[in-house]
Parts: structure tokens; C-alpha cells; sequence
């Protein structure tokens, strides 16, 4: 079975759909019983004040000054934004964990990429992606952000952290900066196309096979398809699926541990819910499948 982290208390209620939709992705999977589920504890708050600033992770853990509690976009702080948040950072480090004893695995939340150290941004609190390598400094951790949006905060977050590693493809830049290993490659929303998506992966591999990666973390966002409100009018549900299956296909060839998270997606939640529980099954037949 493919080995998933995700508990009910991931779910909190916003006004973007954000977290709300990942208890509607673990129940879409839950069926199939192809999932082996692992139900992660609050984190240490030592170890997100390693990783950011420690008056910024005070004020997201009290509330106050609100504003700063705030500043990541949620309109309202209450405990159950703070402990879902908790929870999913948690899950992030198990689900590397079990990539690492089973090659593949994923976490059913966000990589809250635009999070920086001094604040979170864009409804991303803390950066889940770099908490990864902040938790495991001798692993060299590969970020593949496939996000619509520029991965930004982990970016930022290379300079910080050594064993880090960022590629991310996007239309809509955010602000996201090219450092050493941070490396950018926009795909125009009007007018790329798929073949050019696919250059991309097969660059993002090919850096990640020469820095000998010890894990490739896939931001497999679904805010880039065709009917999104963000998204890039050529890029169908036949493409985002051809795009998974090379991302798990090209990992499981050469071997690299993967792990893997959904990222961004802003439609209606019946549809994107089955953007993403589709990922998780493209997954499962590439690794455990016929």
C-alpha cells in the first residue's frame, strides 16, 4: 500500500477551501483501501522556531499581535487553523520518514512554499518544504515544485539551509528569485504548452540526479489546470495526469525517494478533489500496480 500521513485534525475552516479540502481528499481515498494511513502528533514548537523566527512562531502559536498571526492571508486565527497547521508540519516529517523506508509516500497537505522565515504568505504559515531539510541536515533535499505559483519562500529558504534544493515551475511568478539552488522556469499561462512543461521535469531530474539528491519532494499543485481560476488554459486534466505519472516514473527509474504533497488549487472542490485523489492512484499503479 502507498503510505499516506493525514488526521481528521488536518481539517480547519477557512475562506479559501484550502484546508478544508484535504479531509475531503483523504475521504476520496480512503475506499480503495490501496492507502496505508499514519496519523502524525502535534510538532515540537522548538523545532518550527529552528526553522523560523522564534517571535513569529510565538505570535502564530498565542495570537497575538494578531496581525502578525495572521499575516499569512487567514482572515481569523483560532486554535484549530493553529493545530491543524501543527499537525500537517508534523506530517511532513513522517512522510519523509516513510519515503525513505518505502520509496514513495506523501503528506495530504499543502507545502506552504510562499512561507518566509521572518512571516508566512499566501495562506502558506509555516514553510513545510524546508522544514524537511532543517530536520534532516545530512540528507540533500530536491524540491519539485509543479505549484502555479513561484515557489518563493523556499527559495528564499535556500540560502538558509545548505542541503536544499529548489526547482520550481510556474506561470505566475510570486515573486519567486533564482539563487544557486533555486532555479525557476515560467511557462507562459497564455501561451506555453506541455512540451515545454515536460523539458522542464526532465531538467528538474537531471539536477537532481547530479546533486545526488537524497529525496525529491513533488509539490504536485492542481491550481495550474485548465479550469482553475490561476490556471494555464492549455494545461488539461490529460496533461496535470501525464505530468504526475512522469514525475513518479522518472523517481521510481532512478531510484530516488519521493514524497509528495498537493500543493496549490482553487476550484470547485467536487473537481479538484478529484485532480487530486487521481495523483494518489497515478501514484499507487506506477509503484505497486501490475
Amino acid at each position: 500500500m502507498l503510505q499516506v500521513c493525514y488526521s481528521p485534525q488536518y481539517f480547519a475552516t477557512t475562506h479559501t477551501n484550502s484546508m478544508e479540502k484535504l479531509t475531503a481528499v483523504a475521504n476520496a481515498l480512503k475506499p480503495s483501501g490501496c492507502f496505508q494511513f499514519h496519523e502524525p502528533e502535534l510538532i515540537d514548537l522548538d523545532i518550527l522556531k529552528s526553522l523560523h523566527d522564534p517571535v513569529y512562531v510565538d505570535a502564530f502559536d498565542t495570537g497575538k499581535p494578531e496581525k502578525l498571526a495572521t499575516f499569512q492571508g487567514f482572515k481569523t486565527w483560532n486554535t484549530q487553523l493553529r493545530d491543524a497547521i501543527y499537525r500537517i508540519n508534523a506530517g511532513q516529517i513522517k512522510a519523509a520518514e516513510l519515503a525513505w523506508q518505502h520509496q514513495i509516500s506523501a503528506n495530504i497537505a499543502q507545502g506552504f512554499h510562499h512561507a518566509h522565515y521572518q512571516f508566512g504568505l499566501a495562506f502558506c504559515t509555516f514553510n513545510g518544504l524546508a522544514l524537511i531539510a532543517q530536520q534532516f541536515p545530512d540528507k540533500k533535499i530536491f524540491i519539485l515544485d509543479c505549484d502555479q505559483h513561484g515557489g518563493d519562500g523556499t527559495a528564499e529558504f535556500t540560502l538558509r539551509l545548505d542541503n536544499l534544493f529548489n526547482f520550481s515551475i510556474f506561470a505566475l511568478t510570486s515573486g519567486c528569485r533564482s539563487y544557486e539552488r533555486a532555479i525557476i522556469r515560467q511557462i507562459h499561462k497564455q501561451h506555453g504548452n506541455f512540451a515545454q512543461y515536460r523539458a522542464a521535469i526532465a531538467e528538474a531530474f537531471a539536477m537532481a540526479i547530479d546533486w545526488q539528491a537524497d529525496l525529491i519532494v513533488y509539490q504536485a499543485g492542481m491550481d495550474c489546470h485548465q479550469h482553475d481560476p490561476c490556471g494555464s488554459p492549455w494545461l488539461s486534466t490529460e496533461y496535470i495526469q501525464q505530468r504526475d505519472a512522469m514525475v513518479f516514473q522518472l523517481a521510481k527509474h532512478h531510484q530516488i525517494p519521493l514524497m509528495f504533497v498537493l500543493a496549490g488549487g482553487y476550484q470547485a472542490l467536487p473537481a479538484l478533489v478529484g485532480l487530486h485523489a487521481e495523483t494518489f492512484k497515478i501514484a499507487y499503479e506506477i509503484y505497486y500496480g501490475e
